[in-house]
């Protein structure tokens, strides 16, 4: 029995979905309305019944809308292969249903048991695609893989079988080797003539694309065919034969018709003549545009004429800028610019008779007059247009100051005397015609100045420079002192800042008394009475800073004679003596500063040493006596009387001064240069039995430890310094150098192990001590074992960033390609340290970058005199790359900056050996035992 025609579900189904469908309706649309229903309101078309205001309520919220993934299909799939009997069509049937909060519950339980059930399967599937990966690996090895053993091999390779490898050779044939060079035929300018003439050339093969480049023939292809115009080459070339005459006819000698061009040097001049302007020719179509539309609506306006003129002349159309300008002149006849940018642009020649055109339009002219003297090339030209110009402008200083400076001396007095009665308020004429005029006929001069001008004090400061140069010393000061109350009565404030100034400017001249009478005059102008003696210092400090030596001399002198008790002053004044001074002044200072401050000990100690340098040993003895009588039992003054006794071999004196010194004032520091001078005098045995009389009396000294334990080293006693440097860390834990002297006795005897523990107990002891973690980062260094050493640095840094001594030691610790990383670090966390500056320099000097080197070494030695290192390295760098003359001076500048730190330094100049030897001695001989830097 046949079964009923049933269609099959998916012909029930169109195959296409309308483009309506899921669509939001349009504006206004009322359903039925076509086919005459009525419209009705609902609740969507007069908004909610809630106020904007009311607080929502989640139960009753608006559906969310279901999410979709990224790889989702907005429309559904109906086509047949997505269909089945069972199930219908693929894809979820609540796809546009509203997402609420059980479906987002339902997912996540779902998400939850699908993860779960993933991880029961995790370790057996992680464990099977390591085991196929394996597998694979075993099967098809990398070609790293299969060479490795042959790598190894090359260990074996020595460097002669490496030199003996045969170069590799070309493989490819000749031709490919030799390529024969791509010749180009360049086509004749008659075929491009005859093109552009209409002609068309049947020689030329139309599938080659040319044919269609070319006016005149025929073409099918879009867009090809580019109208030429009016081209003509053959004109092109007739008019740069004729701009190649003109230019030749312009260099040409005008009398007796020699050419002077220069023929090697021709082309070099045309390409200079190129104006140097890469704008778009559109940009400036339309600057043309803007300054024209400028012109015609203002033509009285001379910007618009001169910027219309520039922008001729940058474009290289020179002529059109002059025709331009000469007829701004005409529309602007009033305007100065404009008539000097016309003279600007003309040839010399045209110049002046556009100047001489401009002066008789507008006679007051400064600007135009000096304009046409300066195109006057005799002097005598010059002259007569300065003449007429006075004669027109009486007034005007400029023009009188450039008219004298064309004169000879009597001719520029006469005219000064002319124009002082002009410009009577012009001071610096006052001053020229002074400064020509005679003794007394200057004076006379400037007290005419003084009554035209009462009120400016460079005329005063003349007089005073006037009558110094004469020899009459007494008027200077009274001169300042009456242009100071003359200013005032005329209501001029005293500005102090500004006579400062004047008395640097003084001195500079060579007006010495003028400057100290200006200094003493007004140094307490303005100045309250607590604020003056800081406010001086700053004030003498800043003259010296400028080079202004006499006027910080005489900011001293006033302020000692304000303040003579004062032991600051006296100092700085003292210092200042030492830097700039010579040695008779410093003396003559230092009598009267000890005189006045007889308690100052250091005042007495550098008077005996002034003495001493100048090898006046008699002198410095009396000095010294005299200091004892005023400071009995004084240190400083004992062991500077001992220093001078030992250093002119009068040991036996110094031994009985540091005898009494015991006996009167017995202080650490005495003891320990006792022991000192024992044991340099090799008395190794007393030196001893001091020192152990000092660790008794002063136990918490950690210098006396030092130097037993150092003498015990010495005489090869290491077991009994030991036990010293161990008492002595106990006494002293704080002292580093104690530590460090104990940490590097363990190292020599083979302890390194002993070494760490001591350097990690006294990093215990003294937390964020830089020298303690350096010391422990060499002994690793020493030991070869770079890795630990540069865990240790890791860990410095950390807890000291800032230190400078770690910085700079890693800046070498590190590889040679992390150098610069590691310095540009150092020196952003260390900018101002002597330490990380010499690194630096150390660094510039590996890279043998010589003039960077010495430059960051002069820096170096600006912040930080005091480091020996950093002379001692500038020194071997000198010597390996510099001249005799750098040496000298490098040599020069240690010697007066006298550094006494750097470990490098200390190691040579602390070395009982070496006790005599004098600063430049300890230079070199350190420069001797450093390494140049890799």
């Amino acid at each position: 029995m046949n079964a009923p025609n049933v269609p099959h579900p998916s012909a029930l189904v169109a195959k296409t979905k309308k483009t309506f469908i899921g669509l939001p309706a349009p504006l206004g649309y009322v359903a039925g309305v076509g086919r005459g229903a009525t419209g009705f309101t609902t609740r969507s078309d007069i908004g909610p019944a809630r106020q904007a205001t009311d607080v929502s309520d989640e139960r009753h919220a608006a559906p969310a809308k279901r999410r979709k993934k990224d790889d989702e299909e907005d429309e559904t799939d109906l086509n047949e292969s997505n269909y089945d009997e069972f199930t219908g069509y693929g894809g979820s049937l609540f796809n546009k249903d509203p997402y609420d909060k059980d479906d987002e519950e339902a997912d996540a339980i779902y998400d939850a048991v699908d993860e779960r059930m993933d991880e029961k399967r995790k370790e057996y599937r992680e464990k099977k695609l390591k085991e196929e990966l394996e597998r694979y690996r075993a099967e098809r090895p990398k070609i790293q893989q299969q060479f490795s053993d042959l790598k190894r091999d090359l260990v074996q390779v020595s460097k002669d079988d490496w030199d003996n490898l045969p170069e590799v050779g070309d493989a490819r044939n000749r031709k490919q080797r030799n390529p024969r060079a791509e010749k180009f035929t360049p086509l004749p300018d008659s075929v491009l003539g005859r093109s552009l003439g209409g002609e068309t050339v049947h020689s030329i093969d139309a599938s080659s694309g040319l044919a269609s480049m070319l006016p005149g023939t025929a073409s099918t292809a879009p867009g090809m065919v580019t109208p030429s115009g009016d081209l003509d080459l053959r004109k092109i070339g007739q008019a740069r034969n004729t701009l190649m005459n003109v230019k030749l006819n312009q260099v040409s000698d005008s009398v007796s018709g020699q050419t002077v061009v220069d023929p090697k040097g021709y082309l070099t001049d045309l390409q200079s003549m190129i104006p140097n302007f890469s704008s778009d020719i559109n940009d400036i179509k339309k600057a043309r545009l803007l300054m024209k539309s400028v012109r015609e609506t203002n033509p009285q306006h001379p910007p618009a004429w001169i910027a219309s003129a520039r922008l001729e002349e940058v474009t290289g159309k020179l002529q059109n800028a002059r025709n331009l300008i000469m007829k701004g002149c005409e529309a602007c006849p009033n305007a100065e610019d404009v008539w000097l940018e016309a003279a600007r642009l003309q040839p010399p020649e045209t110049a002046k008779g556009v100047v001489a055109q401009a002066v008789r339009q507008l006679p007051n002219s400064v600007r135009l007059w000096l304009k046409a003297a300066d195109l006057e090339l005799e002097l005598k030209g010059k002259r007569r247009v300065f003449r007429k110009a006075l004669e027109l402008q009486p007034n005007s200083v400029r023009l009188w100051k450039a008219a004298v400076e064309l004169e000879e001396r009597e001719d520029a007095r006469i005219l000064l005397s002319r124009a002082v009665e002009c410009c009577p308020t012009a001071v610096e004429l006052w001053l020229a015609l002074a400064r020509l005029e005679t003794y007394e006929n200057a004076r006379k001069v400037l007290n005419k100045a003084r009554e035209n001008v009462p009120t400016d004090r460079q005329i005063w400061l003349c007089a005073a420079k006037l009558e110094e140069a004469n020899d009459n010393a007494a008027m200077v000061s009274r001169i300042v002192e009456r242009a100071l109350s003359s200013l005032s009565a005329n209501g001029v404030e005293i500005n102090r800042e500004f006579w400062l100034k004047d008395a640097v400017q003084c001195e500079r001249s060579g007006s010495v008394l003028t400057c100290q009478a200006v200094i003493t005059a007004v140094i307490g102008y303005g100045v309250d009475e607590e604020d003056r003696k800081s406010q001086w210092m700053e004030d003498a400090e800043l003259c010296a800073a400028q080079g202004a030596v006499e006027c910080a001399r005489a900011i001293y002198a006033h302020a000692l004679a304000a303040y003579p008790s004062k032991k600051s002053i006296w100092l700085a004044a003292a210092y200042f003596e030492k830097s700039h001074g010579t040695r008779e002044s410093l003396e003559s200072l230092l009598q009267q500063a000890v005189s006045h401050c007889p308690r100052a000990e250091v005042l007495w100690l550098m008077g005996a040493k002034s003495k001493w340098l100048a090898n006046d040993v008699p002198a410095a003895r009396s000095i010294l006596s005299m200091a004892f009588q005023a400071n009995p039992n004084s240190e400083e003054i004992w062991l500077a009387a001992v220093k001078l006794e030992s250093e002119n071999n009068e040991y036996e004196r110094a031994r009985k001064l540091l005898s009494k010194a015991r006996s009167s004032a017995p202080t650490p520091r005495v003891l320990m240069k006792s022991a000192k001078l024992e044991w340099a005098l090799d008395q190794l045995p007393a030196a001893l039995r001091l020192l152990e009389d000092g660790v008794k009396a002063f136990p918490d000294f950690a210098k006396l430890w030092m130097m037993r334990g150092q003498i015990l080293e010495s005489l090869g006693r290491d077991s009994e310094a030991k036990e010293v440097y161990g008492q002595g860390v106990k006494q002293c834990p704080l002292a580093v150098p104690l530590w460090r002297l104990l940490a590097r006795l363990e190292e020599r005897t083979g302890l390194q192990i002993r070494a760490r523990s001591v350097l990690e107990k006294a990093r215990l002891r003294n937390p964020q001590t830089p020298e303690l973690w350096l010391e422990a980062i060499r002994v690793e260094s020493r030991a070869g074992l770079g890795d630990i050493a540069a865990g240790l640095m890791a860990r410095a840094l950390q807890e000291c960033p800032s230190s400078g001594i770690l910085w700079a030691e890693a800046i070498f610790l590190a590889d040679r390609t992390r150098r610069k990383t590691t310095s540009v670090d150092a020196l952003k966390k260390c900018e101002h340290d002597a330490h990380v500056l010499l690194a630096v320099s150390k660094l510039f000097w590996a890279e043998r970058k010589l003039q960077k080197t010495r430059d960051w070494f002069n820096r170096t030695l600006k912040m930080e005199p005091d480091l020996g290192d950093a002379w001692a390295y500038f020194l071997k760098f000198e010597q390996q790359h510099g001249t005799e003359e750098q040496q000298q001076q490098v040599v020069q500048r240690c010697v007066a900056a006298e550094p006494r730190h750097g470990p490098e330094w200390c190691r040579v100049s602390k070395d009982i050996h070496n006790w005599r030897l004098k600063t430049e001695q300890i230079l070199r001989l350190t420069a001797k035992q450093l390494a140049v830097p890799v």
